[in-house]
């Protein structure tokens, strides 16, 4: 089916359409991956953007533009929101898009309504503004933070929404939301799912591809994001029943015996996280300072305790100069030592050897994953971002040789 507001070629497949383009306020559609969710969702925005701000006629024939309504995309990281933003340019018709802002991510369309690209990152930036329409992409990895200030934004203006996403585990806010409104007990709410042979019928997958990725990935991968049945910990390298006994009530009181320093790249953050002799938390930090205010703040924080830092490109001058008055060693990431440290930070996690407050290093474990290639197993964040957990196994593995710890 054509959407009257994009390009033909960006034409949904029937179970696409019934899925999004459903009467209901919200909707929630866990989906197969390469689905047509992103394709079906960019159609839909558009069109609520078109509808819900109408030019006005006036009984003089003449017309006038209700400028400035706003609607959202907000993705769980800046680059996929720049994905989505990028697909949009391709999707919605060229007579209705007035304009495209690529540092801000937003196009303007013809009606003065502003379809705007957001990250999640950082959910207390996302109150305030009254939204007309949102999607909420990748839910399943999106903080649930970030969907209750989105939800604040549509109550004045009744707005929609769309909650997309594959599964993932069982144990994040939109798997419960998806079941509440699987029941069907709110007329408001509408589920749905979209999976891989749903895709093949629509012609957006084939069968072979399909049909190779059963044969190659693990069985509760394949049945994540191919068939959108969500698994336990099947992709946590940890262990979400694991993590969740190692939280602590707060950072612990005791002095550190080992720090981990995981440095910034692009729009990541440094995090530096120092251990006591208990092997919990002790100190935390997460900021973002050009490299110079990153060296000062590392030097003062650590002082003499023995300290590993992330010495991978341009962490590797930073990591020499702290050695002239600091007991620093550097890291160097790979995917054969990178896997080496998550492994110690496994065991740890299993074993309830090591604790951490909840916030920001619990987040990041609970959406931390794996993916086994021929090269071996490789270790990474799904939203994006892993610093904390970088920087807490390096705290960990350099507990292992400081004297004090007394497990290993």
């Amino acid at each position: 089916m054509e959407s009257e507001n994009v390009d033909p070629k960006f034409a949904l497949y029937d179970e696409q359409y019934k899925a999004i383009f459903c009467d209901e306020r919200f909707a929630i559609i866990e989906a197969s991956t390469k689905s047509g969710k992103t394709v079906g969702c960019l159609a839909w925005l558009s069109n609520e953007a078109w509808v819900k701000n109408p030019i006005f006629v006036h009984s003089d024939g003449s017309e006038s533009i209700n400028e400035g309504r706003i609607f959202w995309w907000v993705a769980p990281v800046f680059s996929q929101a720049m994905i989505a933003f990028r697909r949009a340019k391709l999707a919605v018709k060229p007579e209705l898009m007035r304009k495209a802002n690529d540092s801000s991510l937003t196009i303007e369309l013809t009606n003065g309504s502003h379809i705007q690209f957001k990250s999640g990152e950082q959910p207390d930036n996302l109150y305030g503004e009254d939204v007309w329409g949102c999607v909420i992409d990748e839910a399943s990895r999106m903080r649930e933070d970030s969907w209750i200030a989105i939800r604040s934004t549509l109550a004045a203006t009744e707005g929609r929404c769309r909650i997309i996403g594959n599964v993932k585990g069982r144990s994040n806010w939109a798997y419960k939301l998806a079941r509440r409104a699987e029941s069907g007990e709110d007329p408001n709410w509408k589920y749905s799912r979209l999976t891989a042979y749903d895709a093949i019928i629509g012609n957006v997958l084939s069968e072979a591809e399909v049909a190779d990725a059963k044969r190659t990935l693990p069985e509760g991968v394949f049945r994540e994001l191919f068939e959108a049945i969500p698994s336990d910990d099947e992709g946590n390298p940890f262990g979400h029943k694991y993590i969740n006994k190692c939280i602590t009530e707060s950072l612990s009181p005791k002095d550190p015996v080992s720090y981990g320093v995981d440095l910034a790249k692009s729009y990541d953050f440094t995090v530096i996280v120092g251990l006591d002799e208990d092997n919990n938390v002790c100190r935390f930090q997460r900021f973002q300072h050009d490299w110079d205010m990153t060296e000062r703040l590392i030097s003062i924080e650590i002082g003499n305790v023995p300290t590993l830092i992330d010495s991978t490109g341009v962490g590797d001058p930073i990591v020499e100069r702290l050695q002239k008055n600091h007991h620093v060693e550097g890291f160097k990431f790979s995917s054969t030592s990178k896997q080496q440290i998550m492994e110690n930070l496994a065991i740890q996690i299993q074993h309830g050897e090591i604790g951490f407050p909840d916030g920001d290093i619990t987040r990041e474990l609970q959406d931390f994953g794996y993916e086994i290639t021929r090269t071996g197993t490789h270790y990474q964040a799904i939203s994006g971002h892993d610093d904390c957990v970088c920087a807490l196994a390096l705290a960990a593995w350099q507990s292992k040789d400081t004297p004090g710890w007394g497990i290993w």
